[in-house]
């Protein structure tokens, strides 16, 4: 079973920058939409970036200008670089695919990765 994996959270000052990665584990369909969602406490999870299989990218109102989303096809994995952060982005990060496999369409999560901006 395909697992995705993600890495590269961390406690970082106020301004700082961390990249994230998300990498599946095992051989995976086509990967058609990849997400990054993010949980704070108390919070719902909501969508930060998204990156389509033509490149297209969206992002949260809360991080333009700031967060990058990238995805290299060829190692499937999405990265997402992360600038200028402030402690309203300290949260549980989230990669999420959407899998075309045959006539099968899923979504797989990654466990989630802490980012802690604080000083």
């Amino acid at each position: 079973q395909v697992q995705l994996v993600e890495s590269g959270g961390g406690l970082v000052q106020p301004g700082g920058s961390l990249r994230l990665s998300c990498a599946a584990s095992g051989s995976i369909g086509s990967i058609n939409i990849m997400d990054w969602y993010r949980q704070a406490p108390g919070q719902a999870r909501e969508l930060v970036a998204r990156i389509t299989s033509g490149g297209s990218t969206n992002y949260a109102d809360s991080v333009k200008g700031r967060f990058t989303i990238s995805r290299d096809n060829a190692k499937n994995t999405v990265y997402l670089q992360m600038n200028s952060l402030r402690p309203e982005d300290t949260a549980v990060y989230y990669c999420k695919w959407e899998i075309h496999s045959g006539l099968r369409i899923y979504n797989i999560w990654g466990q989630g990765t802490q980012v802690t901006v604080s000083s």
